[in-house]
């Protein structure tokens, strides 16, 4: 999350009082106990349906349990999933001094599985993943990307909202002021359902099919095409509507009344998961046929063709169009896996051990990517972003794509980003993502007087807000009021314990204003959900036999 960014690790130690949500009960429905009614009448398809990935995106751990161990070398933590006691768990132990061990009960599944997948598990209503996933190509597990080279074991790893929007149906909003913390279930059924793509169906069912619903292929082509695109693109970056969440969309809607969708300018688009929709757009296919073109050409939604059925299936598709004389029986009859030279598997860059189907659908095998837009800039430039799907200029979402790339990393957006931002509240005073862009990017510039003014003009349309009253506790902390910097993190820490640094920053105020008790909980607290940071433990036990004593040092 952005906000982490500007979390200020103060000294060694941590604290804070807590009311966490109780364990939540009940499950998740399967597709095949959610939508067992539309089985009733489209029995044929419904069976089908059960067998794709879709409907297998995600489901109970116990459905799709791969048991199996990992020794994290750099960290030497060991890793273990299985069945204990009819329950699918994740057992880990840490090599410290002495050692610590623990487990998971591990409720659901995410990912078809043919690529891979990890599983969730729960504490107090807070929903994390595995920090070891299951990778088809390997056979086995692996940590997950961008963990490898970790020397301790991962903090807790939260829940992304929107890889709940893309692999479960009936997903719910979390507390207010939170990003990870749920009053229920995060998502009331597991897969892909029909409504998902179909839209409410009750009327439908009440009227024994007479009430319609949606149906993707007889929509415009945007909004057709929206409902494969709301999960099946991401982009470089891309950034929210103002007042429009990804949650709100629903089929028939138009994606871009969503979100806005940005790539680099000249950038090869193959080399990022869930890249598709840009692959396709870039094709011969698409270019020469236009609108009338969609991924159901290729692809049928309800089911997937057996392996030994995938070269047969999708070389009839290509000869729907292919139809010249004797190109059949010509165009390599004894290699009739068109895919194997024209959308060819390749690997992503951000998503280790998985290749992605490229779907450019190139002529001729070999060739290079179709460039969106202009050329790469030079590396003392900020990279262009081009507008994808929207032909529309849209101030606010450029100025916010831009700040995407400064907060992840790449130094030279963040000019840009000031730039664009500033111009962009103008108009848009009470924009809260805005205002609180322009908090992080001053604070990153160093005006931090400017940054608190955001935050707190942030806090005064959302009191809770969660990255606004972090980072002006940090603010705070910096400029010496650490009673004020407390009291500003308490409020989020509530709401947000699973966030370590934050619980970390929130103690060393609390032991520096003598508060040794909140000091000790906070930290506890923090090893409840990363149990392997093996400096919290320390410092807990310093702060436990008075080693490292908590004294007021603040004036009387």
């Amino acid at each position: 999350m952005f906000f982490r960014w500007t979390l200020l690790l103060l000294f060694l130690l941590l604290g804070l009082h807590s009311q966490p949500l109780a364990g939540q009960t009940g499950k998740a429905a399967p597709v095949r106990e959610a939508d067992a009614v539309c089985g009733q009448c489209h029995e044929k398809i419904f069976a089908d349906y059960l067998e794709t990935p879709m409907a297998n995106a995600s489901g109970l751990a116990m459905e799709r349990l791969y048991p199996g161990a990992y020794k994290q070398e750099a960290a030497g933590v060991e890793y273990s999933v299985g069945r204990d006691g009819g329950k699918a768990m994740l057992h880990y132990k840490l090599p410290t001094t002495p050692p610590v061990s623990g487990q998971e009960q591990l409720q659901y599944f995410l990912g078809s599985g043919h690529l891979g997948l990890t599983y969730l598990y729960e504490k107090n209503g807070y929903w994390l993943e595995s920090p070891v996933a299951y990778y088809e190509r390997l056979r086995g597990y692996a940590m997950k990307p961008g963990l490898e080279p970790a020397t301790e074991m991962p903090a807790a790893l939260t829940l992304n909202p929107s890889c709940l929007r893309c692999h479960m149906s009936g997903v719910q909003r979390q507390v207010e002021g939170t990003d990870n913390l749920y009053k229920q279930l995060p998502f009331l059924q597991v897969g892909i359902t029909c409504e998902s793509c179909h839209g409410d169906a009750r009327e439908h069912v009440a009227s024994k099919g007479k009430a319609a619903v949606v149906n993707p292929i007889k929509l415009s082509p945007e909004k057709r095409d929206s409902t494969c695109i709301v999960c099946h693109l991401e982009g470089d970056t891309n950034v929210e509507r103002r007042g429009k969440a990804g949650l709100d969309f629903k089929p028939g809607d138009d994606i871009r009344d969503y979100f806005s969708y940005f790539v680099y300018a000249g950038a090869t688009n193959t080399k990022r998961g869930v890249s598709e929709i840009e692959q396709f757009n870039s094709s011969r296919c698409k270019i020469a046929t236009g609108p009338s073109m969609s991924c159901m050409n290729c692809h049928d939604p309800h089911a997937s063709p057996a392996v030994a059925e995938r070269a047969g299936f999708y070389r009839a598709k290509c000869l729907t169009c292919h139809t010249q004389e004797k190109f059949a029986t010509q165009h390599f009859p004894a290699t009739p896996d068109c895919t194997g030279c024209h959308m060819p598997k390749t690997g992503s860059e951000n998503i280790a051990h998985v290749a992605w189907t490229d779907h450019r659908i190139r002529q001729r095998p070999g060739e290079t990517a179709l460039s969106l837009s202009g050329l790469d800039a030079p590396a003392e430039q900020a990279p262009e972003l081009v507008s994808i799907l929207d032909s529309e200029k849209r101030p606010r979402d450029v100025a916010m794509a831009y700040y995407g790339l400064a907060v992840e990393g790449i130094a030279t957006a963040l000019p840009k980003a000031l730039q664009l931002l500033t111009a962009a509240v103008q108009t848009n005073r009470d924009d809260v993502p805005l205002l609180q862009a322009l908090g992080v990017i001053s604070e990153m510039k160093g005006d931090n007087g400017s940054a608190a003014g955001y935050y707190r003009a942030v806090l005064q349309l959302q009191p809770d807000n969660m990255t606004a009253g972090t980072n002006l506790g940090t603010l705070l902390a910096k400029s010496g009021d650490l009673e004020a910097a407390a009291a500003a993190w308490t409020r989020v820490f509530k709401t947000n314990e699973d966030v370590p640094e934050l619980g970390r920053n929130l103690a060393v105020v609390e032991c520096r204003l003598g508060n040794k008790a909140l000091a000790e909980k906070a930290m506890s607290k923090l090893l409840t959900y990363s149990p392997g940071l093996v400096e919290a433990r320390k410092t807990l036990t310093a702060i436990q036999s008075g080693q490292h004593p908590c004294v007021a040092t603040l004036a009387p």
